[in-house]
């Protein structure tokens, strides 16, 4: 498995924007299909937004759709999830999260698939 750390998270006013980082400790995430899930106290964790090894496809929970970009830089060993235009609900724990797969091609969204995942981050935006 992989080590991953979280950063980028904070509080932030509804309507505004933050980038979080899922970064890799000494090895390479170009292996690893990654995906970002986000949990609040008493719920399950759930899936926010996924991406395959390429990069090349990604998957959308219906609530952040048109507001949250996921990507990869596996150069930089890096995966990011942009939010903007940020609701209250949007509140969470923000977890990285990845799992090692042959296919090039596949999104991951079922948190019992991963193997690694980060200590989380916490978004609290404000309305």
């Amino acid at each position: 498995q992989v080590q991953l750390v979280e950063s980028g998270g904070g509080l932030v006013q509804a309507g505004g924007s933050l980038r979080l980082s899922c970064a890799a400790a000494g090895q390479s995430l170009g292996s690893y299909a990654m995906a970002w899930f986000r949990q609040v106290p008493g719920k399950e964790r759930d899936i926010v937004a996924a991406i395959n090894r390429g990069g090349s496809d990604t998957y959308y929970v219906d609530s952040v759709k048109d507001r949250f970009i996921i990507s990869r830089d596996n150069a930089k060993n890096t995966v990011y999830l942009q939010m903007n235009s940020l609701k209250p609900e949007d509140t969470a724990v923000y977890y990285c999260a990845g799992t090692r797969t042959l296919s090039y091609t596949v999104v991951v969204t079922a948190a019992h698939a991963f193997g690694s995942w980060g200590q989380g981050t916490q978004v609290t935006v404000s309305s």
